[in-house]
């Protein structure tokens, strides 16, 4: 049976920055099975304009066996305008006579809209065959809203039918975080509050907002990163092994560290949040902006640009470890990992000062690559120690790497839904910010210079004897 994957608002940045690149690089690869493309936007263009626009965005195409190539792949593409009525909606139907997939590359204010008027226009009909409904975040704006968002979904389309797309989880270093846990006996043994003392998950960048000004002042870093990606980082850093490898095995297993969360005491969030909104600086020697100064950003604007969370999780592999969730944007690096820093050693074994703890890193930028610090003898007379960090790049020479889009559409295409996201779990990481997003209304971020590591008023979130690791990477 053909295949047919449909993108609604194909004529945006993600269709031709991420979604065809990722496709077309399959089909170079000769990775992606036949498959038919049709975008689908509200512009009047022909499906010779569309082909031109979707070209501009692949990179590297000068050769002659390049170009060969990009003709045959383009031959698959087709192009209709048209709104979100299920009346002309309804015309997509002779487009996709079998297995049909509607991807919603779309505002987030329409995706309940889109849903139901695609479900209206029979085109979520499985008598034909398999349907399937791809969703970008965000799932709502907070709990109330992704609420009433699935019950838009609901109305026409089943819960295995719908993929929510994060495509953190498409990530190597993410799905490897993964493997390593569960593929290595040494771990499993460690992995608890008896050897863990805390667990840091970072995402810094030094880029501004990039034109997405509209977006970003209604979100803002909590919602953009941390009740998305981040959240996603942590919940896999926190699970339980699988008894099987099962989609819904993994997905209510990242259920349920939600569930375990302890509830932010809606009188103590100061205790477990902090927020921050940039101000001018220098980034790489160029003078930027602060974010009240952007174009677009109101001069009163209360939106964090960086965010900062605590989490504590009361279960018995977890009791006692406190997780800390940070992203913020012009940081004074361009840095992310997830660290695990393990307890000291019992005692003095050398006869010397407290040696330092250890640390497991997953660097997820500015190259994935894993990093265990550890201690080891100091050359010289004596037994003075030194820390040494371990490294080992994730990906091989020799070795083949995808990009997390090309990574989610071939889960897509083969039904897998085990790096997709199941409703409960979007309820639930909702419910864990509701004390915070309520706070968060009233009052102001703190100020923090652009080119620096965040607002001072994270270091409140540290336990005793606790700090954030500097965005330079492993020490």
């Amino acid at each position: 049976m053909a295949t047919t994957l449909v993108i609604l608002g194909a004529t945006g940045d993600l269709t031709r920055r991420l979604l065809l690149p990722a496709l077309y690089r399959l089909y170079t690869l000769d990775l992606l099975e036949p498959l038919e493309i049709v975008g689908y936007a509200m512009e009047d263009w022909s499906r010779e304009q569309f082909i031109a626009h979707i070209k501009e965005g692949i990179p590297g195409l000068e050769s002659h066996h390049d170009l060969k190539t990009w003709n045959e792949f383009s031959s698959h593409l087709e192009y209709r305008s048209g709104d979100l009525s299920p009346e002309k909606l309804k015309e997509l139907g002779p487009l996709v006579p079998d297995n049909g997939i509607f991807y919603l590359a779309l505002p987030p204010q329409l995706f309940g809209q889109a849903a139901e008027a695609l479900g209206k226009a029979g085109l979520n009909d499985i008598q034909r065959g398999w349907r399937r409904l791809v969703i970008e975040k965000p799932f709502g704006w907070d709990l109330a809203s992704a609420q009433v968002l699935r019950e838009q979904i609901h109305r026409e389309w089943d819960e295995e039918q719908v993929y929510r797309i994060d495509h953190f989880l498409g990530k190597e270093t993410t799905q490897n975080l993964m493997v390593f846990r569960f593929a290595n006996r040494f771990l499993e043994p460690i992995w608890n509050s008896a050897h863990i003392a805390q667990v840091q998950i970072t995402y810094a960048e030094t880029l501004g907002l990039e034109g997405r000004w509209r977006y970003y002042d209604a979100a803002g870093a909590l919602r953009d990163m941390l009740q998305n990606h981040l959240m996603q980082l942590f919940t896999l850093t926190a699970l339980e092994p699988l008894s099987v490898w099962s989609a819904e095995v993994l997905r209510e297993h990242k259920v349920e560290v939600l569930r375990s969360v302890r509830p932010i005491p809606e009188g103590a969030v100061d205790r477990f949040a902090v927020r921050g909104q940039y101000t001018a600086g220098l980034i790489g020697g160029r003078a930027v902006p602060g974010y009240l100064q952007e174009p677009g950003i109101p001069p009163h604007s209360r939106t964090d640009t960086f965010a900062a969370l605590k989490f504590y999780v009361d279960n018995w592999r977890w009791q006692g470890v406190p997780f800390y969730l940070r992203s913020g944007k012009r940081m004074a690096a361009s840095y992310a990992e997830i660290a695990v820093q393990f307890r000291p050693v019992p005692g003095l074994p050398l006869g010397q000062r407290e040696t330092p703890c250890n640390w497991l890193v997953f660097q997820i930028k500015p190259s994935e690559q894993m990093d265990l610090i550890v201690n080891a003898k100091r050359p010289g007379l004596g037994f003075e120690d030194r820390q040494v960090t371990l490294t080992t790049p994730y990906l091989q020479e020799g070795e083949t790497e995808f990009s997390a889009y090309e990574q989610l559409l071939m889960d897509i295409l083969e039904g897998d839904h085990a790096q997709f996201l199941r409703f409960d779990e979007v309820e639930w990481s909702w419910r864990i910010l509701e004390p915070v997003l309520a706070a968060w209304k009233t009052g102001h971020p703190e100020p923090y210079e652009a080119n620096s590591e965040g607002p001072a008023a994270q270091a409140r979130l540290m336990e005793p004897g606790q700090s954030w690791r500097p965005l330079s990477g492993p020490k």
